[in-house]
């Protein structure tokens, strides 16, 4: 039956080697868990995901197979051995529940009228306080309650596994989930070469310590300036038209984005780049510079990052005259060669999900330009275009 465990991990491109699948087959033959779906669901993760990006897939997968397992005939279920339940009973009953077991007339009676009660029965009940089903107060079921009873079926009452893997609580995790505020600072953490620049500011323990050793014991306060990050970013933000559906997570990405790099500069612009970009939104018409002046200004040490859907017509990257704003007198493919031979390293990052990139002609066009370096906004596909960066 735990094959189908294996097989809903692979599903979910989850990566479960075979040596992890033998070393949680061992851990279940130790009895690190045993009759507690709980307690399996909390050790298989533990024993075969690697990464905590993969929770939410494995609680998925976990979700699948249980509905599957849950419907054993109850059949079955009554089938293990006798032998079994006896030794399991012994181990994990307190003396509470053994005591209220005797007065029920002791477990070799409950044993009796449970298997009495399975043969009589000849279909499913729910509720009531006789038959073995679920949700009622007979000592034989699932979901119910009865201080002296056998729990029969996957769910037990008042506090449903389930709601372990249903939760979610991993979904914002997930290499494959939409950025959310969580995990955007520590996916352009990615991106990082620190220098020591500026006044000094920053206590420097060291130097104290061997300064004031040379004085004799006189104490010497060093400083240094602060160590921060280095790297020089300028953010090119698509806004407007079909970008407004993204509007909140390009917010979120701008404001990681400010608090992570030191060095940022951005810029806005509508669909493609072209002769010009512009700094405020709100201005567009008055605060414009010209591509020619960006490319005097910054150094071809600063990383650039474009953020938009790449969603046009195909002749506003090809054609003069294609941008929806202005007469363009060279095809935006021109401008934006020019932006790229001038900068060293460059990536796209699309918050359209990766499997709908294929259906507009202008994305292809678009990673055809930034040559490949087109990545999904998740945590995946941006901590891949903050390595691509470095």
């Amino acid at each position: 039956m735990l094959l189908g465990l294996f097989d809903a991990l692979r599903a979910e491109k989850l990566p479960v080697s075979l040596r992890e699948w033998l070393d949680l087959m061992a851990a279940l033959q130790a009895d690190l868990a045993f009759a507690d779906i709980e307690q399996f669901h909390a050790l298989a993760r533990a024993v075969l995901v690697k990464d905590e990006r993969h929770f939410d897939r494995f609680d998925r997968a976990f979700g699948r197979f249980w509905q599957g397992a849950s419907r054993v005939p109850d059949e079955t279920l009554a089938a293990i051995p006798e032998d079994w339940l006896r030794r399991e009973f012994e181990r994990t009953f307190t003396d509470e529940e053994k005591a209220q077991i005797q007065r029920l007339g002791g477990l070799d009676e409950l044993m009796r009228r449970f298997r009495e009660r399975l043969a009589e029965q000849k279909e499913r009940h729910h509720g009531g306080n006789r038959w073995i089903g679920s949700n009622g107060t007979s000592p034989f079921g699932s979901g119910g309650y009865h201080p002296g009873g056998i729990r029969v079926g996957p769910h037990g009452g008042g506090r449903m596994a389930a709601k372990v893997w249903e939760r979610r609580e991993y979904r914002n995790l997930d290499g494959d989930a939409e950025l959310s505020s969580r995990n955007f600072n520590t996916a352009l953490r990615q991106l990082r070469r620190f220098a020591r620049e500026g006044a000094a500011e920053e206590l420097d323990l060291p130097g104290t310590i061997a300064a004031t050793a040379r004085e004799g014991g006189l104490l010497e306060v060093k400083l240094r300036p602060e160590r921060r990050n280095a790297v020089k970013v300028l953010l090119f933000l698509d806004i407007g038209g079909s970008m407004d559906d993204h509007v909140a997570v390009c917010e979120a990405l701008f404001g990681a984005a400010r608090s992570e790099f030191k060095r940022l500069a951005h810029f806005y612009f509508h669909n493609f780049i072209y002769d010009h970009v512009w700094t405020d939104n709100q201005r567009r018409g008055s605060s414009k510079i010209p591509l020619a002046d960006l490319l005097a200004r910054y150094n071809p040490d600063y990383k650039i990052v474009f953020v938009g859907d790449a969603a046009m017509g195909p002749y506003e990257i090809t054609h003069p005259g294609g941008s929806v704003e202005h007469w363009n007198a060279e095809p935006g493919e021109a401008s934006f060669r020019r932006l790229r031979d001038h900068f060293r390293k460059l990536v796209w990052i699309n918050p359209v999900p990766l499997d709908r990139w294929r259906y507009t002609m202008s994305t292809q066009l678009v990673r055809e330009l930034v040559e490949g370096r087109m990545f999904a906004l998740t945590p995946d596909g941006l901590q891949a275009a903050m390595r691509s960066l470095m």
